[in-house]
């Protein structure tokens, strides 16, 4: 997680200065700055925080876009006025959280759930000794918060409209439902049924699965899409094949955390464009390696790859080698030259952290 810092005067820089150390010892990456003209700083906080010459307006225009959290110390009018022109939506607005210059409250002013910003402004209001001001209507009533339970573990959301719904009926103390496609390790809140019949809730699942008449899918990271094709193929056309075949299954394209393949393809073009544009790992294994793949419903072999790869299928080995599995959720699927296929990894739900 990276993090931006400013403050207006020399107290409120020395605040800045202890939340760089602090947060650092918690993997969290921070720049703090001060925009005061003739700012005296010395020792550590001289050291950790930098004068800032330019407006306050290009600070917040190159930080925005680039961070994770923005701390203002000083008037939550600053913030606001600063932040203005740049917020466009909670999926992907950084969080801004609000400290006054004596430290004695850390206001979570945007991005609460998704973007962190509650959980950043307790942990902020611990490392400072300040009052945490969270204003959430979950976070207030004591009730689960589906998109901070989602966004903490990093996963998808295929629906704002429906997150909102189940808050609103958690907010209103009426329950909403959950499913799982995997185990769920801890307690599940009273809120949530696990069991009935709810007109809205959501599944945590890679699946388009629709248990409830309004479902707000959780999608993990957890498949591994295996990946063949012949040289030269261009990403364009590997990036048709893969989406045709994840429709085709309802599978979704966020549930997918790497593309695997055989070594040969290490420095193919169009899978590395497909896995950056994705942001997520391509890995290779050997011929040999593939080879040692187990499947429950055997392969689909290819004399022909077998003559060029050494191995008679990639796709459906590659999938399976990556994910540690030994069953295919899409077997092999061929398409101009493209093969894919996917499996699943074992996956846990933790209901807490």
């Amino acid at each position: 997680m990276k993090a931006a810092i400013i403050s207006f005067t020399e107290h409120g820089a020395e605040l800045a200065a202890k939340l760089v150390q602090e947060l650092g010892e918690r993997q969290i990456s921070c720049e703090a700055w001060i925009r005061k003209k003739d700012s005296c700083l010395s020792g550590e906080t001289a050291r950790l925080v930098r004068r800032l010459e330019a407006p306050l307006s290009r600070w917040t225009n190159d930080q925005f876009p680039r961070k994770d959290a923005l701390v203002f110390i000083g008037a939550a009018g600053i913030a606001v006025r600063s932040i203005a022109p740049h917020v466009k939506s909670k999926k992907t607005d950084p969080a801004v959280i609000v400290v006054d210059e004596r430290g004695r409250h850390a206001i979570s002013l945007l991005s609460g759930h998704i973007g962190g910003a509650n959980a950043m402004t307790r942990l902020i209001a611990q490392v400072l000794g300040a009052e945490p001001v969270i204003t959430t209507a979950t976070d207030l009533s004591g009730r689960f918060a589906v998109d901070e339970f989602a966004a903490r573990r990093g996963w998808y959301m295929d629906s704002m409209e429906y997150a909102r719904e189940i808050a609103a009926e958690l907010v209103a103390g009426r329950k909403a439902g959950m499913r799982s496609a995997f185990p769920v390790l801890g307690t599940v809140p009273e809120e949530l049924d696990t069991e009935g019949v709810q007109s809205v809730g959501f599944a945590v699942d890679v699946w388009d699965s629709r248990p409830f008449p309004r479902t707000l899918h959780l999608v993990p990271k957890a498949v591994v899409l295996g990946v063949g094709c012949r040289k030269g193929t261009s990403a364009e056309h590997i990036l048709r094949v893969v989406e045709q075949a994840l429709k085709k299954h309802g599978l979704f394209r966020e549930s997918i955390r790497e593309i695997a393949s055989i070594d040969l393809k290490k420095e193919e073009a169009g899978i590395l464009s497909l896995a950056q544009r994705w942001q997520i790992p391509f890995i290779t294994y050997t011929a040999q390696e593939l080879q040692e793949a187990e499947s429950e419903d055997g392969f689909t072999e290819s004399e022909f790859v077998r003559a060029v790869a050494g191995v008679g299928n990639v796709c459906e080995r590659a999938a399976l080698l990556g994910a540690g599995a030994r069953r295919l959720l899409i077997p092999k699927t061929a398409c101009e030259g493209v093969t894919v296929a996917a499996a699943l990894a074992d996956y846990t739900v933790c209901m807490e952290e």
